[in-house]
């Protein structure tokens, strides 16, 4: 199977740039071809500026909530889009696999063309590129293996997960996490909703991530939320099972020659009267945090990142970040929603923010270099 591709998106009387395969708003996947929109899935529209301009930036697409398939070997890729309008301003959001932010709400100004690299972890054998946005456009995708791009994998719930997208705008904050990383860095999430550091386990999980693990790769670990709940299948005791769990996960990233980097939960949205966060993890947050220290394991403290930003906004504000709706405001919530601990798109953003500014502080390299701050 092709690994490389470079595709010219467009009209088809204007012809492919050389090189380049055509994609035309027409152009509908099908195994046979292993490439195109997927039918049913947004709209397609195209326009062609004319012969004046250079081959990839005389026409585009504007794919309105649109999909694109391509059919590729499991791997890492980097995708290199191109986007912009020779005589009106832009904007496009870009996601990849399932729900993964990587481009969001990039503007152009008339006549100016944008370029915007990233990494993507393929599984199942097809890489997936939703666009959106106010004015979308895409003139040109180029997609090549990246087999030496730094894997961040993630282990966790589902304030964690990839949320998908019959849920929105459900979102774990590991979804977002790619709009703050460069091209070197591809995220494989394998954060699952429901799971505790012990079941994670019990159910195979993390073997997958063993499996395509390699040195100098990265591994984020963030349990606590389900090693809470009673049953036999998930229950941890904070200083005993729950720390003994975290440290398979420590050993195993170590004996790869990975770096292990341990996560405190992210807190829930519970205000007292005085409007301070009350803490729903206790022992979990203690036992982890001493674990990094007996380890000298690198730590996020997610939680208390999380309190600051929760506490700063206060009860009302905080609603914006968590999955709250009224009836009728979603179409995937027709009843409305009052959800405390899993996020809006819009939080999964703040939470994967914070969670990249702490990487950042603890200076680990090169994942530091490959920070978007």
């Amino acid at each position: 199977m092709k690994r490389e591709f470079k595709f010219d998106f467009g009209t088809a009387s204007a012809g492919a740039a050389e090189g380049y395969t055509k994609i035309t708003a027409d152009t509908v996947y099908d195994p046979t071809a292993g490439c195109g929109f997927v039918a049913g899935a947004g709209r397609v529209y195209a326009k062609d500026r004319g012969e004046s301009a250079a081959a990839l930036k005389r026409d585009f697409v504007i794919p309105l909530e649109a999909v694109f398939l391509v059919d590729v070997p499991d791997g890492t890729y980097q995708v290199t889009l191109m986007a912009g309008d020779d005589i009106t301003e832009t904007e496009t959001t870009v996601k990849a696999g399932e729900g993964r932010l990587m481009v969001l709400k990039h503007r152009t100004s008339a006549g100016q063309y944008a370029t915007h690299a990233f990494s993507v972890w393929v599984t199942d054998g097809k890489l997936r590129l939703a666009f959106s946005g106010l004015a979308p456009r895409v003139n040109a995708v180029e997609i090549a293996p990246r087999d030496t791009a730094v894997t961040l994998f993630l282990a966790g719930d589902s304030t964690v997960t990839d949320q998908p997208a019959e849920g929105w705008p459900y979102t774990g904050w590991g979804q977002m996490l790619p709009k703050w990383l460069k091209a070197d860095v591809a995220v494989a999430n394998y954060a699952l909703s429901g799971r505790s550091s012990k079941s994670f386990i019990s159910e195979g999980h993390l073997d997958k991530i063993w499996a395509r693990m390699k040195p100098q790769d990265y591994l984020l670990i963030q349990f606590g939320h389900n090693d809470q709940k009673a049953d036999e299948e998930r229950h941890t005791d904070p200083f005993t099972t729950y720390k003994e769990t975290l440290k398979l996960y420590i050993d195993g990233a170590r004996s790869r020659q990975a770096v292990p980097v341990l996560v405190t939960s992210v807190q829930r949205r519970f205000f007292d009267a005085e409007g301070r966060l009350i803490d729903t993890h206790g022992d979990y947050l203690t036992a982890m945090r001493e674990l990094a220290q007996e380890e000298g394991v690198p730590l996020v403290d997610l939680a208390e990142k999380s309190r600051r930003l929760f506490e700063e906004l206060g009860p009302e504000e905080t609603k914006k970040l968590f999955l709250w709706a009224v009836p009728g405001e979603y179409i995937n919530h027709p009843n409305g929603v009052e959800d405390n601990t899993h996020f809006h798109e819009l939080g999964g953003i703040r939470v994967a923010e914070l969670v990249a500014e702490s990487l950042k502080e603890l200076g680990l390299q090169p994942l530091r270099m490959y920070l978007r701050f």
